[in-house]
C-alpha cells in the first residue's frame, strides 16, 4: 500500500502536463501512487500522460467521458489506496519534496489533514507566497482558510468515511468540498514553507467571470444544508454565518463586478445582498465579524443596505 495517492484531473493541459508529471515522478517520497484522470481532452495530453506511464510503474491512468474538475476528482477517489490522498491540478506543479514532508508531517502528529504554503506564479520570474498565520483553533479556520484543495493532504480512511465529493458541474467546487468535511476533521497541521506553484493563466476559469458566477449561491446552500441535515448547525452556526457573509460580500463580490453583461451582473449583485440578509437577518452581530481586526472585516462592517448599493456603483 503507498503511503500517498495524488489525483490529477487531465483536460487539454498539452502546455502544461508535463511540468506538472515531472514534478510528481521526481517526488523524494517514492511510495507515491499517481493516479492520472483524463477527463476527455481532446489535444495531445492522452499522449504525454502514456510517455510518463511507460517509464514510470507508479502512474495509473484512467480516462472517462468529459464530466469537469469535480466528476474527474470523484472518479479518481475510489481507486487511490494510499494512506493519505492528495488533489492537484494538472496545469500547476509542485516542488520535489513536497508529498515527502506533508507525509512526514501527517504521521508525526497523526492528523487527518495537512496543508502548506504556496505560490502564486504569474511567470517565472513574478511569484508572490501565499502565507496563513498557524490557526489557532477549529474555530479559526472556518473563519481564515484557504478552501483550494490542492494544498492538502487527507487521510484516506477519514475521507472516505465522510462520504464527502466535490459537486458536479459548479464552479468553487474547493468550497463545498472543503466545508463539509471540515468538522470531519480532528487533527489539522500547516507546513508554513511555500511547496506548491499555482500557475495563474489569464484564460482560466478563474478569470472568467459570467453566468456561472452566480454557481457560488449554489455552494453556499449545500453547505448550509448539509450542516443542517447533519445536525452541525447550531455548533458551527456562529463560523457559518461569518464565513458566508464574508465570502458573499468580499471575494464574490468583486467577481461579480468583472462580469461584462450588465443585467447579469446586477441579477447577481441584488441577488448577494437579499441572500445574507435572507439567510442570516442578524449577520452585523457576528462574534467574529465584531471582534476580528484588519481592512477585510473593517470593509464588511461597513456594509449595510445602504452602502452596499453604493460599493456596487463604484466597481
Amino acid at each position: 500500500m503507498p503511503k500517498v495517492s495524488v489525483i490529477v484531473p487531465v483536460y487539454n493541459v498539452e502546455k502544461y502536463i508535463e511540468k506538472c508529471l515531472d514534478s510528481l515522478v521526481n517526488q523524494t517520497l517514492k511510495d507515491i501512487e499517481l493516479i492520472i484522470v483524463n477527463d476527455g481532452s481532446t489535444d495531445s495530453s492522452e499522449q504525454i500522460i502514456l510517455k510518463y506511464k511507460d517509464k514510470n510503474s507508479n502512474i495509473m491512468y484512467l480516462t472517462k467521458e468529459n464530466g469537469g474538475l469535480s466528476d474527474a476528482r470523484n472518479f479518481g477517489i475510489p481507486y487511490a489506496t494510499g494512506d493519505y490522498i492528495a488533489f492537484l491540478d494538472s496545469d500547476d506543479y509542485v516542488e520535489l519534496s513536497l508529498y515527502e514532508k506533508l507525509y512526514n508531517k501527517a504521521i508525526e502528529t497523526n492528523a487527518d489533514m495537512v496543508e502548506c504554503d504556496f505560490y502564486w506564479e504569474y511567470s517565472e520570474t513574478k511569484m508572490i507566497h501565499d502565507r496563513n498565520a498557524r490557526y489557532k483553533d477549529k474555530s479559526d479556520m472556518y473563519a481564515n482558510a484557504r478552501v483550494v484543495a490542492w494544498n492538502k493532504l487527507y487521510k484516506r480512511e477519514v475521507l472516505l468515511n465522510s462520504g464527502v465529493q466535490f459537486p458536479k458541474g459548479l464552479r468553487y467546487e474547493d468550497l463545498e468540498f472543503f466545508y463539509k468535511i471540515l468538522p470531519k476533521l480532528r487533527k489539522i497541521e500547516l507546513i508554513e514553507e511555500p511547496l506548491i506553484h499555482y500557475v495563474q493563466r489569464n484564460n482560466s476559469i478563474t478569470y472568467t467571470q459570467n453566468e456561472k458566477t452566480r454557481d457560488i449561491f449554489t455552494i453556499l446552500d449545500n453547505i448550509i444544508d448539509y450542516y443542517k441535515t447533519n445536525n452541525l448547525y447550531d455548533e458551527y452556526k456562529k463560523e457559518l454565518e461569518y464565513m458566508y457573509t464574508r465570502i458573499l460580500f468580499a471575494s464574490s463580490f468583486r467577481r461579480m463586478t468583472k462580469i461584462a453583461d450588465k443585467s447579469i451582473k446586477k441579477e447577481c449583485l441584488k441577488e448577494t445582498i437579499e441572500k445574507v440578509y435572507n439567510t442570516f437577518p442578524d449577520w452585523k452581530k457576528n462574534k467574529i465579524l465584531r471582534t476580528s481586526k484588519g481592512l477585510k472585516n473593517f470593509y464588511l462592517r461597513s456594509i449595510n443596505k445602504f452602502t452596499y448599493k453604493i460599493y456596487c456603483h463604484i466597481f
